[in-house]
């Protein structure tokens, strides 16, 4: 049956099953990422495996599709896997059902954020393959409600950012549990002394799988800037999304503030747009989540730490409301596009106080941005004709980025101040 012309001949190649090649032909998956055709015949094989891979290729199918094909639809719970953040362990299971959709099987995500109760009724349902944050795992395994005996498989997902967040300790002590014979996979975008002397200790000859690339994640990413006055940005960001091609947008914002205020004037022009920032209570962040995966909301406003783990497939533009003052964090956000081999656009708004930090980022990914125009949008330009543009200047890779001062300002007539009804003239002291 892996002859059917209309199966993923490749993944079939790889020893993938046709009741997953069915799963893959309706997900629109053809050709394999390189850790899928690298991994998938090494577990396969039964190997446990330490992996090495960047985020956005494909690494939930290459250790997802052996176990899922390794897994008795009549057996209980077989696999586990770990993850670092909430919202990753609900994308992982997403992915995992997306799998095993003609498979038979069953999957289920447990975090910290949901009620304990709800996350027990899903237990209760027998699942083959459990998702979750190690602090709820190892908090159910204390309950006694998570039994690891019949575990024979375990994936540790995006280890290196578990042990920035901390969970050391409930990651040994999970893995000390598993005393059957069992596979680990460890998957993580780095590979350093502390990932190699877990793996040391809890696996049995580990096959090292590397396929991550030194270049930063942005090649496939067409990135431009336009450079527009502060007041001018919501005018400009309206008219971009107001447009038919902007199918799933993440708009980045640099505060929970600005998060909340833009997706509410958004909402209010007639976008269909949504905000995620820390300050939402867990319960709303997995319903706006759920939603935006499902591409029944098409403009996400987020903050940086609220859009951590987010996979949402087909993200088909990233704008950048407020630039990132972290060049690295601009890298973090053009990551959410282009995935999969998928064409990806970023567009970052630039007032003419910002051209230095489009600098510093234009360093750090070792390419130019361009500068492109939006038909129909004229930016108000200040008075003075010098200051149309982001002031820019070539900045050596040694050399510390420079910030405005007021001594290096040039000098101009400013405009002179009045009182509105937001400011009051200060208090004099009362002479004695």
């Amino acid at each position: 049956m892996h002859n059917h012309p209309d199966l993923p001949k490749a993944f079939a190649e790889l020893g993938i099953e046709t009741r997953f090649l069915q799963a893959l032909r309706k997900m629109g998956f053809v050709e394999p990422s390189d850790i899928q055709k690298v991994l998938i015949p090494v577990a396969l094989e039964g190997k446990d495996i330490l992996g090495q891979a960047r985020t956005g290729t494909g690494k939930t199918a290459a250790f997802g599709l052996p176990i899922l094909q390794q897994l008795d639809p009549s057996g209980r719970l077989q696999a586990i896997c770990l993850a670092p953040t909430r919202e990753l362990a609900v994308q992982v299971t997403a992915e995992l059902h997306r799998l095993s959709e003609f498979a038979g099987l069953h999957m289920v995500a447990i975090y910290g954020g949901q009620k304990v109760a709800t996350q027990l009724h899903y237990l209760g349902k027998k699942p083959h393959f459990v998702v979750g944050t190690p602090g709820r795992v190892q908090d159910f395994i204390n309950r006694r409600v998570l039994d690891m005996q019949g575990v024979r498989f375990v994936v540790l997902d995006e280890v290196d950012r578990m042990l920035d967040i901390g969970f050391r300790d409930d990651i040994r002590n999970i893995l000390s549990r598993v005393t059957g014979k069992h596979q680990t996979i460890f998957v993580s975008a780095t590979i350093e002394g502390e990932i190699k002397r877990l793996s040391k200790r809890y696996m049995i000859d580990a096959v090292e799988v590397d396929v991550s690339r030194d270049q930063l994640t942005v090649d496939e990413v067409d990135q431009s800037y336009v450079t527009v006055e502060r007041p001018e940005k919501f005018r400009l960001l309206h008219k971009i999304l107001k447009r038919d091609d902007h199918p799933i947008t993440i708009v980045f914002t640099n505060t929970k503030a600005a998060a909340r205020k833009l997706a509410k004037k958004l909402y209010d022009g007639g976008i269909d747009a949504k905000e995620i920032h820390g300050d939402l209570i867990q319960r709303k962040r997995d319903k706006v989540m759920d939603q935006f995966r499902r591409h029944k909301i098409r403009v996400l406003v987020a903050t940086d730490l609220a859009a951590r783990g987010i996979d949402v497939s087909k993200i088909s533009h990233i704008i950048n409301y407020d630039i990132p003052v972290d060049s690295e964090v601009y890298v973090h956000r053009i990551g959410r596009t282009a995935r999969m081999g998928q064409e990806g656009v970023a567009i970052s708004f630039i007032s003419r106080d910002e051209g230095q930090l489009l600098t510093n980022i234009e360093m750090l990914i070792n390419r130019e941005v361009p500068e492109k125009s939006v038909d129909g949008f004229v930016s108000r330009a200040p008075e003075d004709p010098a200051e149309k543009a982001p002031e820019r200047r070539p900045v050596s890779r040694n050399e510390a980025p420079v910030h405005a001062t007021a001594d290096s300002a040039p000098s101009k007539k400013m405009p002179r101040k009045t009182l509105g009804s937001r400011f009051k003239p200060a208090r004099g002291r009362r002479r004695l």
